[in-house]
């Protein structure tokens, strides 16, 4: 999700009120500190212990100051497992509840690994439509309605005419937004037709033509609500949140009271940096299997290419950055504002970046900098 209009007609969930930034106040670089232990279950560590080059941190906290990258709240960082750097501006803090916007696309998938770990869903090829046989009749029937699996949403590249990028389109989010029964909406779209000009699917790279669809994000939540039986909120309390010690979070309700998979959860920057964690651990938080390895390993497979710079996975990001030794892959959780967590397994690094700077223009490349120019170029 990465409009601001969504904000007028979300219905909040009880789970945990969001604690808003304050209002801005300057941004001064500070000598590094390590962060401090809380209980919270992550361990620290000393950045200069391990080698980290801090004086590109404090270089980063100077831009920030300088106002190179408006709107940031906080840097978070973790490597090999442990807290190295934790910082906030601009009103936030460890306890502000950060609006992550479309990073909620990377979290739902995790929950779809959850239930299908758990035999409430048999598989990422399971039918989409087989869970909404009680809303038959469909507008615009289609046998690729039918053929549709939930990796074909997990990758952005199902058969519905749907582009969030596309104001025009039939399945733009916003159009959603003020529909009455957003799964209804999402489960009468159009499908969609290829024009001379377009890529088709069987020509694309992976065999798949990528479309960005928020509608498609949103019905994966609908879907694992109906498998598990339980509103989205209490099925992440329960096979995600809680075994990370996360408490402190914010779902919200589409108008007919779905959970919104597709964008919005509100959660606490260490808490981001724990979802990262599990995803750089194979699925595991100190030790423990939440989300099984052969889910994680699939979600951070390349199956589309969103761009030519980035890939598509399931409902994460990989992107490329210029490394010491060459070209540096990195996965990422990505929402509207410039928000990201950014995650390179191998590196065992995990980097968390908020923001604020909603529906401004270049606000993703500026986080995507901030990652590649001074995190990676920071480390050991």
């Amino acid at each position: 999700m990465h409009r601001s209009l969504l904000l007028l007609f979300l219905v909040m969930s009880p789970v945990a009120h969001a604690a808003e930034p304050s209002a801005s106040v300057p941004v001064v670089p500070e000598a590094y500190r390590p962060p401090v232990p809380m209980q919270d279950g992550w361990q620290t560590a000393d950045a200069r212990h391990d080698g980290w080059q801090v004086d590109r941190l404090q270089a980063l906290e100077a831009a920030i100051a300088k106002g190179d990258f408006p709107g940031v709240t906080s840097v978070v960082i973790a490597h090999q497992g442990k807290l190295v750097y934790e910082r906030y501006f601009n009103g936030g803090g460890p306890d502000v509840l950060n609006d992550t916007r479309s990073a909620t696309k990377s979290v739902t998938a995790l929950l779809l690994g959850a239930a299908i770990d758990r035999g409430h869903i048999p598989g990422a090829q399971a039918s989409v439509y087989a869970y909404f046989a009680d809303r038959q009749p469909w507008r615009n029937p289609s046998p690729r309605k039918q053929q549709m699996t939930l990796e074909d949403l997990l990758t952005m590249s199902s058969a519905w005419e749907c582009d969030d990028e596309n104001q025009f389109s039939a399945g733009n989010e916003e159009r959603m937004y003020l529909s009455e029964d957003w799964t209804r909406f999402a489960l009468d779209l159009p499908m969609r037709g290829f024009a001379p000009w377009m890529t088709r699917p069987e020509d694309s790279p992976h065999g798949r033509a990528f479309s960005y669809c928020t509608a498609g994000s949103f019905l994966l939540g609908a879907v694992i609500e109906r498998a598990t039986g339980k509103p989205l909120a209490t099925f992440a309390a329960e096979a995600l949140e809680h075994p990370l010690g996360i408490r402190q979070v914010q779902w919200n309700r589409s108008s007919e009271g779905v959970g919104m998979g597709g964008g919005g959860t509100r959660y606490r920057s260490r808490d981001l940096a724990k979802l990262g964690q599990l995803v750089a651990d194979g699925g595991r938080w100190q030790g423990r299997q939440i989300i099984s390895t052969p889910w994680i390993n699939a979600a951070l497979t390349v199956h589309a290419q969103a761009r030519e710079d980035a890939d598509y996975g399931y409902q994460f990001w990989r992107f490329r950055f210029p490394g010491k030794q060459g070209e540096q892959a990195a996965w990422a959780m990505s929402g509207n504002g410039g928000n990201y967590v950014f995650i390179v397994p191998e590196r065992q690094l995990v980097a968390v970046i908020t923001r604020t700077s909603f529906n401004q223009r270049n606000v993703h490349p500026q986080s995507q900098q901030m990652f590649g120019d001074y995190v990676l170029k920071a480390m050991p």
